[in-house]
């Protein structure tokens, strides 16, 4: 049931950064299971994804925004102005920065984007657990010459540290309102585009160099089997790669690397729809497709959406 009472608090949390902050690492962690896909490759995400957290007095819904960066093609451009776009009608901005690397020119950037906005700031120094307690002090005051932040709440999004605490400070900025989505809703997309993000962390997993920016996945086809004996899913998706060569590299000697892609996908996809899954992948040429608009709407980036 849907609570819409006096005492309820709810409202929006847009997380932004520079790619690799961890993100999508807090965003799993809150939410208690993966729905944004993680790797040490910069703009892993690349479409704005929801995770809904419902606690007993409060509902927050934190948007997970792609990793703020200098475009460097149509795609990088859609992939900006999501994150921009997310500012707009959020109740609490968290601005995720990395305890291990200083504050640097995308930091700069996003410091004086956020001037032009009246939603409080938090600024949020994650991964702690890597840095000794003391280059906090510095840390810290590298970036509060630069901007006047509502709250600066130190975490380690991997082990957990302080993210009950900058959970509390979120909720006591939200203001009274309805439960938007149920308590067992943990994200507004739909299973399909879940399924593709966990094939394409899969492929950033296991490929290098150009690889992982130059791809995209398509489901083709989810259809539950009917005539076999136990409950069956077959997933047909596309991997799209920009060059002939790509091609080669994602399916791999003998078709080694795409069948490693296919097992790893596969079980995070059967956790995610509790039943057996059979995944075929293809993998397909489409030259350029991040600089072609027709082809950015095609793969679910649609700038009419934001």
């Amino acid at each position: 049931m849907l609570q819409n009472n006096e005492n309820y608090k709810s409202g929006f949390i847009s997380i932004i950064g520079r790619p690799n902050v961890g993100k999508s690492t807090f965003l799993n962690r809150v939410i208690g299971q993966k729905i944004a896909i993680m790797s040490d490759k910069p703009q892993t995400t690349r479409n704005k994804v929801q995770g809904v957290l419902t606690l007993e007095n409060s509902q927050m819904v934190f948007i997970d925004t792609p990793g703020i960066h200098i475009p460097k093609h149509k795609l990088g451009d859609f992939m900006l102005k999501v994150a921009k776009n997310t500012l707009r009608e959020v109740d609490v901005i968290m601005f995720m920065v990395n305890a291990v690397e200083p504050r640097g020119k995308i930091d700069e950037y996003i410091m004086e984007m956020l001037e032009k906005n009246e939603t409080p700031v938090f600024l949020v120094i994650n991964k702690i657990d890597q840095v000794h307690p003391e280059k906090l002090v510095d840390i810290i005051e590298s970036y509060t010459k630069k901007y006047d932040f509502a709250e600066i709440l130190p975490i380690s999004a991997l082990q957990g540290n302080n993210v009950d605490k900058l959970l509390e400070t979120i909720q006591s900025y939200l203001p009274q309102g309805p439960q938007y989505y149920p308590a067992d809703q943990v994200t507004d997309h739909p299973e399909r585009f879940i399924i593709s993000e966990l094939i394409r962390e899969k492929v950033l997993h296991l490929t290098r160099e150009e690889i992982p920016h130059s791809i995209a996945v398509v489901i083709d086809k989810i259809k539950k089997e009917e005539d076999t004996e136990k409950d069956m899913i077959r997933v047909s998706a596309t991997i799209v790669v920009e060059r002939d060569s790509q091609k080669g590299i994602v399916i791999g000697k003998k078709g080694a690397l795409l069948k490693e892609v296919g097992t790893r996908a596969r079980k995070d996809i059967e956790m995610l729809l509790g039943t057996n899954v059979y995944l075929e992948l293809w993998v397909k040429v489409q030259k350029d497709w991040r600089n072609k608009s027709a082809h950015l709407k095609d793969y679910g980036f649609r700038d009419d959406e934001y």
